[in-house]
């Protein structure tokens, strides 16, 4: 730690890292490499939301031989299996470990500002003063929550999908599960198989198989390079950094976990949720639409995997082109629904996230909130951010996406900490 920065604040280092989730530790372990001096700050614990803001049965939808880190990948016996949130806890405490992360836990960071030298950063166990700063708090910070829940009686119970944990939670009635992302399509088929009629609300959604031609969805993604598709492979950069997460589930007990699959086993399927008027629910009637564009887009890429196996020759290797049944959807959706009517006792919100940066008090966020960056390097000198969607390319989603962004912004950062001296 530099004199200079020591003599203006209770603590100095060169870079703080906000958050140890994966994001963080790897962006330490990166750091480390570097030999920069710096600190990791966490609220709570070490995959601390892992640990208090999953649901008991979440089990990740991306095989464990994708499990890496920077120096560090899943070794079990079980390459094809997913990991529980038990087990995703024990990877991330254990590469905390291996990586001699410098980890305070139990730090909230209050205040994040500018200084002459870089950043000052309060806590509510002390101040600190660094030369540079990488924000990796996550994306999933506040639950996206539509202004008309506070319309809903007050007798219905409400519950979003950071607070859910079990079917046991829930009022006796019906559940109206809302939105049919990946976390939408796994609440709503546990809540029915616990004994509750269901019905879900359904906005723009990404289908996808779990196995295609025998090899995992997953499998094909990284083979034909789709996963590694960065910022200049797309036309709009902004919108597939708010893409839903796909339809999949950490499971290969059916080829498909979609819409077909929920209402076949009795679970309703409405449009988006648009309002409440007293106490009618009321539905888009784009759901057909929105239904076929997702078919669309899921033959799409299986005609893009399918161009790939020929291209390369590779037909022999695998199982058949095959195409999935339409989605089947009314073709009179349901527009308006009378909760009372329909004893719906509980609300599960599976809407999505926004990230929290209240403390951020640098003029580096968008009009939805989010921090402005090109491939990490968030438009304040000396600040970068990590573990955010599309971050640098499709990878960034996911846990083995963090090596490649955590390499790219610490280089950068390393770079700039040389300029700066």
């Amino acid at each position: 730690m530099s004199a200079a920065l020591s003599e203006f604040c209770d603590y100095s280092v060169d870079t703080l890292v906000i958050g140890a989730g994966h994001a963080g530790l790897a962006a330490s372990y990166c750091l480390t490499q570097r030999s920069i001096d710096h600190v990791v700050l966490e609220r709570g614990e070490v995959a601390n939301s892992w640990r208090h803001e999953r649901w008991d049965s979440l089990k990740l939808f991306t095989p464990n031989w994708q499990s890496r880190l920077p120096g560090y990948r899943y070794s079990g016996n079980d390459p094809d299996g997913f990991m529980a949130v038990k087990d995703v806890i024990e990877f991330i405490d254990d590469y905390a470990v291996r990586c001699n992360a410098p980890v305070q836990t139990s730090t909230t960071v209050t205040s994040v500002a500018r200084t002459d030298i870089g950043y000052r950063v309060d806590t509510d166990r002390g101040t600190w003063h660094c030369r540079s700063i990488i924000i990796a708090s996550g994306a999933c910070n506040s639950p996206v929550i539509p202004e008309f829940a506070e319309s809903l009686p007050e007798d219905i119970r409400q519950l979003s999908s950071r607070d859910y944990r079990n079917p046991g939670q829930l009022k006796k009635g019906a559940v109206m599960v809302v939105g049919a992302s990946a976390t939408g399509l796994q609440l709503a088929e546990e809540i029915f198989h616990s004994g509750h009629t269901v019905t879900l609300a359904t906005g723009e959604h990404v289908r996808l198989p779990r196995i295609y031609r025998g090899k995992d969805i997953q499998w094909w993604m990284h083979a034909t390079g789709l996963l590694d598709e960065g910022l200049d492979d797309i036309d709009d950069v902004n919108r597939a950094r708010r893409l839903p997460s796909p339809q999949l589930v950490g499971s290969r007990r059916l080829d498909i976990l979609d819409l077909n699959a929920l209402t076949g086993l009795g679970i309703k399927l409405v449009g988006r949720w648009m309002a409440v008027n007293n106490g009618i629910a009321q539905f888009s009637g784009s759901l057909p639409n929105v239904c076929a564009l997702a078919d669309l887009k899921m033959n799409r890429l299986l005609n893009a995997i399918d161009q790939w196996v020929e291209e390369t020759g590779r037909s022999g290797e695998f199982e058949p082109p095959r195409r999935f049944e339409s989605t089947r959807v009314d073709e009179l959706p349901c527009l308006g629904l009378n909760l009372k009517k329909e004893h719906v006792q509980n609300v599960i919100w599976a809407t999505g996230y926004r990230p929290d940066y209240d403390w951020l008090n640098v003029p580096v966020l968008d009009k939805k909130g989010w921090i402005k960056h090109q491939g990490g390097v968030a438009e304040a000198p000396g600040m970068y951010v990590l573990g955010m969607p599309f971050l640098r390319c499709r990878k960034s989603s996911f846990i083995h996406g963090i090596e490649d962004d955590a390499q790219f912004v610490t280089d950068h950062l390393h770079n700039y900490l040389k300029q700066e001296k």
